[in-house]
């Protein structure tokens, strides 16, 4: 698992669910891990791994979220700073964020020691993100472009070459384009619209959203 570096405007999360399990001196260590938008959804996973695996005693657990800068973890009975730190940490180091993790112990009889559990719990949790993998999700603007039918295959064209996205189309008594642009480049997405129309294009701004990006 390594670091990702990332730029303005971009978020990177898990690709996807995903559950890894290791044994450590015949205690099985069974880590989850997931993507999630909210603390909601986060406590809804850890919710739902204590369900699955209701015969064991700790579900250690960490999350980060980005809206609001949430940072949760949690021992779950265990010695403290022996689960959720380590957890924790292997969360920070990803340099994602949004996703949450659950590590599940069921007991094997044999004691780890404090540095025991600390590896085991960190060395689930690793494998779990590492089966997860990471995507990238970018910010775009969205736009609605109202333009005649002689400047709609101009601004088209032009539209492609710099790099925006034609969402879709209706045509009607003018050309009404959808269209959405990296969230960095909407100035200029403006400044093209207003340069190819000569200022007869009406350009309305829509909304923000992350669109996750091609490999």
């Amino acid at each position: 698992m390594s670091e990702h570096s990332v730029s303005a405007g971009e978020l990177v999360t898990l690709a996807r669910e995903a559950e890894a399990e290791i044994e450590e001196k015949r205690s099985r260590f069974i880590a989850g891990a997931v993507p999630v938008s909210d603390e909601s959804e986060a406590r809804a996973y850890i919710d739902a791994r204590r369900k699955k695996h209701y015969a064991a005693k700790h579900h250690v657990f960490a999350y980060m979220i980005s809206e609001g800068s949430v940072v949760r973890y949690s021992d779950d009975g265990e010695p403290q700073g022996t689960g959720g730190i380590p957890v924790l940490n292997v969360l920070r180091s990803s340099g994602a964020t949004d996703f949450c993790v659950v590590v599940t112990r069921y007991f094997g009889g044999i004691l780890l020691g404090t540095g025991g559990l600390s590896r085991a719990y960190a060395a689930a949790a690793r494998a779990a993100v590492d089966l997860a993998g990471f995507a990238v999700y970018r910010d775009y603007s969205v736009y609605e472009v109202s333009v005649s039918y002689p400047d709609y295959r101009k601004l088209s064209l032009a539209l492609q070459k710099a790099g925006a996205l034609e969402d879709g189309s209706e045509f009607g008594e003018c050309v009404r384009m959808t269209c959405s642009v990296l969230s960095g480049d909407a100035q200029r997405f403006e400044r093209l619209v207003t340069d190819v129309t000569n200022g007869k294009a009406l350009c309305v701004f829509m909304n923000k959203e992350k669109r996750r990006a091609e490999n």
